[in-house]
């Protein structure tokens, strides 16, 4: 075997990398997003009962924007930094699964956004 050839060798399975809590975190922090889009989502199209003027759904939807833009980007620096494969033990597939969530949660972010705009200008 050649010096310069790299081989990736696994993490363990109990150790923490740091790509694997870049992964965590983004997650977790994609998963409130989307909790929060959702529930400012609803209160922005006015089923919760809550009172529309209230500037709940705003603030929620500003949160939830905010966490969708932070999760994608780590996110995206664990997925452009990991070496190896997914189930290496880098943190690569937990970092896809940041990226998917951190998508919804701007995407819910947004459209909470959009919608209580309408629902103050209207």
């Amino acid at each position: 075997m050649s010096p310069d050839t790299a081989t990736v060798i696994a993490a363990d399975v109990l150790s923490l990398s740091s790509g694997r809590v870049g992964a965590i975190v983004a997650t977790l922090l994609g998963l409130v997003g989307v909790a929060v889009g959702g529930r400012a989502l609803a209160r922005a199209v006015g089923r919760t009962g809550t009172v529309i003027g209230s500037g709940s759904a705003r603030t929620g939807a500003f949160a939830a924007l905010a966490a969708g833009l932070i999760a994608l980007a780590v996110g995206g620096t664990v997925v452009a930094t990991s070496e190896g494969a997914i189930g290496s033990g880098n943190g690569l597939g937990g970092a896809f699964v940041a990226l998917l969530m951190g998508l919804v949660a701007a995407v819910l972010g947004g459209l909470a956004l959009t919608r209580s705009s309408r629902r103050r200008a209207g």
